[in-house]
């Protein structure tokens, strides 16, 4: 923070950035505190009927919410152990020329409606947790690809050479240089893919994986509207949750000068 020479007090331009900064990181907990304290007390609130009362339960719904958060997060790490390396892979100039099939592949998971890939392969590999990981996986697979081939991509050449000039093997570059230079568009689609797991995992109720999705199928199929928007404004909250905390982590390891 800026100080005033003379008297060694904060200057008022940098206290107007700090309390901004204050405001950014905690304007987004608040408002999930207000939303979710808001439907608690909507739902605690309301005279339930025996079958509501039963699939709103406190066990109930914090078990959904752990199994949807080990869907996201196993999905989400494999895609990153996949992706990633893949797209390091596919930048280097061996490898260009199949750059393209590999992408026209990875669009698959994107063309086809995310219902679509979890239940074609809840139908041919079979259903359960593995399986829906398997699809998340491929669903959300093309965003972190595509952001590290892109990251790599925009490196100055001339930071490159003069990398290589210096006596610096490729590994070096490319450990030393090249991803530092990615990692916020890298960090950008493990941000997007793991927003969209979270999304995409509601759907792995129909292959009997259970999470999230599973009151949001309660209240459609028993026509309990309020076990439906339960269900939904959960999946809305741990969205933007997992989000925010994507987006400190994005601030945290970014490069100093980027």
């Amino acid at each position: 923070m800026a100080a005033d020479p003379a008297t060694d007090t904060p200057r008022p331009e940098g206290l107007v950035q700090r309390s901004a900064g204050l405001r950014r990181y905690l304007a987004m907990p608040a408002f999930l505190a207000l939303v979710g304290g808001g439907l608690y007390l909507a739902v605690s609130r309301r005279q339930l009927d025996d079958i509501e009362q039963r699939v709103l339960t406190a066990d109930s719904l914090s078990d959904a919410v752990i199994r949807h958060l080990e869907l996201v997060g196993v999905s989400t790490l494999a895609v990153i152990a996949l992706a990633v390396p893949l797209g390091i892979l596919l930048t280097r100039p061996f490898a260009r020329g199949l750059t393209v099939p590999v992408i026209g592949v990875a669009n698959i998971g994107q063309a086809v409606p995310s219902i679509g890939v979890i239940v074609l392969l809840g139908l041919t590999l079979g259903i359960g947790f593995r399986y829906a990981v398997y699809a998340l996986v491929l669903y959300a697979f093309l965003p972190v690809l595509r952001n590290t081939m892109v990251g790599l991509q925009r490196v100055d050449r001339a930071v490159i050479e003069a990398g290589r000039g210096m006596g610096m093997t490729r590994r070096a570059v490319l450990g030393r240089i090249e991803l530092p230079l990615a990692v916020p568009v890298i960090l950008a689609g493990i941000r997007t893919a793991l927003v969209i797991n979270v999304g995409t995992a509601t759907l792995a109720v129909f292959t009997g994986a259970g999470g999230l999705g599973a009151p949001i199928l309660s209240g459609i199929t028993l026509s309990r509207t309020v076990v439906l928007l339960t269900g939904s404004v959960l999946v809305a909250l741990l969205a933007l949750a997992l989000d925010y905390l994507a987006g400190l982590a994005e601030d945290l390891l970014r490069p100093r000068g980027l």
